[in-house]
């Protein structure tokens, strides 16, 4: 696909260097906006706007910022994106941001943080989970396709079960009853909050802390 070594990369020495690229899936359009399956775009929002900057539009099907992310000297530095493709081709933006920024993909792909909706939480639950199955989830198989590894971060934001499977993507892209979208507006700072820890401290770090309650 074009990935690059590591040996490819430590020569390309004019390439900016990224420690984290954190990418919230949804899907583009004001008509999905507060949506189920949008809260991973939701969060990376957030953290640009903590960061005081905001999303713009970039070169590889994605909307991005590239920030600071934690507090002097201990700062790191981030891709933030949200793809403009659909749900179920989310990995499309995610292979060209991996290649355009440099990031090194190997088997084992903790730097890339993929921020979604999760089915199987009850709303407002927020966990940590490194690699993994892929629970169904249309962004997380396009991902794995196209970078050809399901080992990376994930932050999951439970948003419930439908009454039926039938139902599922009515559930995730209809609007929310408005107690249920404040509890999930809670889970985007917690959700943030989770990124900032991987980021600073470590997945394992992130996961004791936000697994546990």
């Amino acid at each position: 696909m074009g990935f690059m070594s590591r040996g490819e990369r430590a020569e390309k020495k004019h390439a900016p260097t990224f420690d984290f690229l954190v990418v919230g899936l949804g899907n583009p359009g004001q008509q999905y906006a507060r949506t189920r399956h949008n809260v991973g775009e939701e969060v990376v929002a957030e953290l640009a706007k903590r960061c005081g900057t905001s999303l713009t539009s970039g070169r590889d099907s994605a909307v991005e910022a590239q920030v600071r992310l934690g507090s002097p000297p201990s700062t790191k530095r981030a891709i933030l994106a949200f793809p403009l493709t659909f749900m179920n081709e989310s990995g499309q933006a995610v292979a060209k941001l991996v290649r355009r920024h440099g990031f090194v993909l190997d088997k084992s792909f903790p730097e890339l943080i993929v921020i979604h909706d999760e089915l199987d939480l009850p709303p407002g639950t927020v966990r940590v989970k490194f690699g993994g199955g892929l629970g169904g989830h249309n962004g997380l198989r396009s991902i794995t396709s196209k970078i050809g590894t399901q080992d990376y971060t994930r932050v999951r934001i439970g948003v419930g079960k439908p009454s039926s499977k039938e139902h599922g993507a009515n559930h995730v892209l209809s609007r929310v009853p408005p107690a249920e979208r404040q509890v999930l507006d809670v889970a985007v700072q917690v959700a943030a909050d989770a990124v900032e820890k991987i980021v600073l401290d470590g997945v394992d770090a992130a996961m004791n802390r936000f697994n546990a309650t």
